[in-house]
């Protein structure tokens, strides 16, 4: 039987209950309590999710993505021996590499997982036998995705009967089902995978007014849309090694239309 350890800064959140008893919450005060914390466990695998994301940062964001994108996956790393972890796998962004540019990030927030992806090569030479994964992902959806993110914002507003503003009918968006990057855990979890940084993508780019009439065919009802032009936009993509096994089977525009409905 697995069990699952999930961390919380109790500061933040009250505790959750979980319905599956086999997942574990700890709880810290500061991260001086959660270091201690950590050398008290014996984990096998970690998959660290953690992040604060926000488009355009002002002051106040700074210290917020610090601490979640930089110092609570730093003291993780940091224990990482005595907890004999095995493996370690590691969630970044295409951003990192904005428009196809190595070491080109989009913004501060890019600028700090890129700085993360850095620290996870000095602790992957330092525990040789610790097997490190990096993840780039591209953009994501999901039924349980609540992020202002534009197929989650042409859906709300569908539900509200409001129009939709885009700023180009040629705008390609490169996304993935959050179940393909489940998958891709799964992967990695039962195969013999070479650590590694690899890139999860789709294997095209969707052309948004494709999405939005492949919507149109199955619906009832009307949905609003307001092209602001028909400039072409289609950000390039940093070419790194594909995750042997792995293909998004979930991506496709019917998948991302169904979305919209629900």
């Amino acid at each position: 039987m697995k069990e699952y350890i999930k961390f919380k800064n109790s500061q933040k959140k009250k505790k959750k209950n979980f319905k599956n008893k086999n997942i574990t919450q700890i709880n810290f005060k500061n991260y001086d309590e959660l270091n201690l914390k950590l050398k008290k466990i014996k984990i096998d695998i970690i998959i660290h999710c953690a992040t604060y994301y926000v488009k355009n940062h002002t002051y106040k964001d700074i210290k917020k993505l610090v601490e979640s994108n930089i110092l609570f996956g730093n003291i993780i790393l940091e224990n990482i021996e005595q907890m004999r972890v095995k493996k370690i796998i590691n969630f970044s962004t295409v951003w990192e590499n904005y428009n196809g540019k190595k070491d080109n990030p989009f913004n501060l927030y890019s600028a700090y997982k890129k700085s993360f992806s850095v620290l996870l090569k000095y602790y992957q030479k330092k525990y040789s036998k610790v097997n490190f994964y990096n993840l780039i992902i591209s953009d994501t959806f999901g039924k349980a995705d609540k992020r202002k993110k534009i197929i989650n914002v042409i859906r709300q507003n569908y539900r509200d009967n409001k129009t939709t503003s885009i700023i180009s009918k040629n705008l390609y968006l490169n996304l993935l089902n959050i179940s393909d990057i489940i998958n891709a855990i799964k992967l990695i979890l039962k195969k013999k995978i070479k650590s590694g940084t690899y890139l999860l993508k789709n294997k095209i780019s969707f052309r948004i007014d494709k999405v939005i009439n492949a919507f149109k065919k199955n619906s009832k009802k009307k949905i609003k849309i307001k092209w602001l032009s028909k400039k072409t936009i289609n950000v390039k993509i940093f070419n790194f090694k594909k995750l042997k096994y792995w293909r998004p089977e979930n991506s496709n525009i019917k998948k991302i239309s169904d979305l919209i409905k629900l």
